[in-house]
């Protein structure tokens, strides 16, 4: 049984460095996210698959067709007790699920559970799994947020899987409720902004996804609401060229180069001037609690 297991391992292993090397990816990057991949299935196997909605960068795959940017985390929104000892024992219950042979193993007895403070007001829990493959060391974290209502609701899908193993399918958020969220923090983190990732995903969103006004105006509304946060009056320094001009393209450069992206491929003024023409006259709509007729096509404009 451990040389079948030890094989399987070194098979998965072989067939992930050659889709990194035909998809010209760092192999490390695509190990973590089959990685993710394989905890989300044993999650969508799980007991507590109701418990927990995917969002986050993982959703990208889904929403454009590719991973457009790296990701080494999952984010998952989840409900009900989330004191530490609940998530610790949520998630060792999923490590040790029961499913089809993959080659990964996580260690039930490595799950660690912390609190979220950097960058998230909301708190929430940051969880460490560590795994195997074979003889190699997995690392996985995973950010859980507190649940609320979700506007639109979450709906249910089936994950991609790399290597053609049975696909998790679990709850997740839809396009709106991740750029709702990431306006929030645009709008509430003013000039101390450095969450660059947002303004690249809303714009890739909006070149290639349609949008419905009144949908995205809604899925605004309800995330100030839900944050205690009035919708600005005016519009929110993220989507002036005032931001763009700060010490931002600086930033902009770093995230850019982590991300793999080309340098100097796109200024972060023109993806400001981009966003801004999405979100300016949704968010409008939704602080005067209209309900616009617009449709997006994808890259826009509004009609």
């Amino acid at each position: 049984m451990r040389a079948t297991t030890s094989g399987l391992a070194q098979s998965v292993h072989t067939r992930l460095l050659a889709h990194a090397r035909h998809a010209g990816l760092d192999p490390n990057l695509v190990l973590m996210r089959y990685t993710a991949e394989r905890f989300l299935y044993r999650l969508s196997r799980s007991s507590h698959v109701e418990r927990f909605v995917l969002k986050g960068a993982l959703l990208l795959l889904v929403w454009l067709g590719e991973q457009i940017r790296p990701t080494r985390d999952a984010d998952l929104l989840g409900f009900g007790d989330l004191s530490d000892e609940a998530v610790a024992s949520a998630f060792r219950d999923i490590c040790a699920q029961p499913v089809q042979a993959d080659g990964i193993v996580f260690i039930t007895g490595s799950v660690h559970v912390s609190q979220i403070r950097d960058e998230d007001p909301y708190g929430g829990k940051r969880v460490r799994v560590e795994g195997r493959l074979g003889s190699g060391r997995l690392r996985l974290q995973v950010d859980v947020g507190i649940g609320d209502a979700v506007m639109p609701s979450p709906e249910w899908l089936d994950y991609p899987s790399l290597l053609d193993l049975p696909r998790p399918r679990l709850r997740a958020y839809r396009p709106e409720t991740s750029i709702a969220e990431k306006l929030h923090a645009m709008v509430t983190l003013g000039s101390k902004n450095s969450r660059m990732r947002d303004f690249f995903d809303i714009d890739a969103l909006a070149r290639s996804r349609g949008f419905e006004a009144s949908t995205l105006a809604q899925a605004i509304a309800a995330t100030f609401t839900r944050r205690r946060t009035p919708l600005p009056e005016a519009l929110p320094l993220a989507l002036t060229q005032e931001f763009a001009s700060l010490d931002k393209e600086v930033q902009w450069r770093a995230f850019q180069r982590k991300a793999g992206l080309a340098a100097g491929s796109e200024s972060l003024a023109g993806v400001v001037a981009r966003v801004a023409v999405f979100l300016a006259p949704v968010l409008e709509a939704a602080r005067r609690g209209a309900e616009p007729g617009s449709i997006w096509p994808a890259g826009g404009p509004w009609r």
